[in-house]
């Protein structure tokens, strides 16, 4: 894993200040301030170059009345602009590219995504950030600003008529570059890999035990779930780098990390006949029912036991295998055998 202060350019590290008071009872002999948070966040923001610090944040959540970010949205706002940029270069944005950007709060991604010359697509469920971003960027012309929840939204439908509309080579594939709420990372994940016609590449910011998770596929581990075949079947996962929680207002419990995904073409998918079937085997309720139960027991609602024993020799694998001994190539050629055939 590389941290993000490794980086060139790397942005400076901030000032040594007081750690934040914990939440609950003062420690014992010392004074308890609720500013402490806030002075924290600033000594950080302080340190840091770029437009989009900690006093310009609460500028723009103030601008329309006092706006407290909501912890059931996930609403945790970017201080440091270089986290930004290095999200914009890992995607390889540049003059002329199409963005989908979710939650984008105070625009400072946006502003980073805009003066590298793409339009950007930008969909906030929160109606007061939708507002907000509207106003400060309303003299360009290279932003559109939908308010809506993107679980729900339909991107297909919304989307695609944008993008064409800004492309004229016809072929050519949209981004998508996020600091993706964290609590919506799995759904938003799941949404976006099937996409490779739409997008060449998948840029988020996510918590950095789910990105490291998701860029590792190693068999055998615990950690290892249907999500890791998914996410190899659609694309190709890279963990970029951690952003250290300071980085945020108000600051989350864990830190976060930039993960990229690289979208496969459907021609590139593993050759299954209907990868609607192929996960229900996959999942959670199929062969990942008892991660530790062995496949001749978790799949007998497909084949008789035997039948997936003879499966498991074709394929080269044990009859006792389990579904945490299989790679993504070892289940294609079982689903071949099972449902397939």
């Amino acid at each position: 894993m590389v941290a993000l202060t490794s980086l060139s350019p790397a942005p400076p590290r901030p000032s040594p200040t007081p750690a934040p008071p914990r939440r609950g009872p003062p420690p014992r002999g010392r004074a308890y301030s609720p500013r402490g948070v806030i002075l924290r966040a600033a000594a950080v923001a302080d340190a840091m170059p770029g437009a989009d610090d900690y006093h310009s944040t609460i500028r723009s959540l103030n601008s329309r009345g006092r706006h407290v970010p909501r912890k059931s949205l996930g609403q945790n706002y970017m201080l440091n602009s270089k986290v930004n940029e290095a999200l914009a270069a890992a995607a390889g944005v540049e003059e002329g590219d199409v963005v989908l950007e979710i939650g984008p709060g105070t625009g400072s991604l946006t502003a980073v995504l805009l003066e590298a010359g793409a339009t950007v697509f930008a969909v906030e469920k929160d109606k007061h950030m939708a507002t907000l971003v509207k106003d400060r960027f309303e003299s360009t012309e290279r932003l559109k600003v939908i308010e809506e929840d993107i679980t729900k939204f339909h991107i297909r439908s919304h989307f695609l008529p944008f993008m064409k509309e800004k492309y004229h080579d016809t072929k050519k594939r949209a981004k998508v570059v996020s600091n993706l709420p964290f609590n919506v990372s799995t759904e938003v994940v799941k949404l976006l890999l099937p996409m490779g016609d739409i997008f060449s590449v998948v840029v988020l910011m996510l918590q950095d035990e789910t990105a490291a998770r998701l860029a590792d596929s190693s068999i055998q581990t615990p950690e290892y779930r249907p999500i890791n075949v998914f996410v190899n079947f659609y694309s190709e996962p890279e963990y970029k780098f951690r952003v250290d929680r300071e980085n945020f207002f108000p600051r989350p419990k864990v830190h976060g990390a930039v993960i990229s995904f690289k979208l496969k073409n459907v021609e590139e998918y593993p050759p299954v006949g209907s990868p609607k079937s192929f996960f229900s085997m996959v999942s959670v309720n199929s062969a990942f029912n008892g991660k530790r139960k062995m496949l001749r027991k978790s799949l007998q609602h497909l084949c008789s036991s035997p039948e997936i024993e003879a499966a498991l020799h074709k394929i080269g694998l044990p009859v006792t295998a389990r579904p945490s001994d299989l790679k993504l190539d070892d289940f294609v050629r079982l689903h071949s055998h099972l449902v397939e055939v």
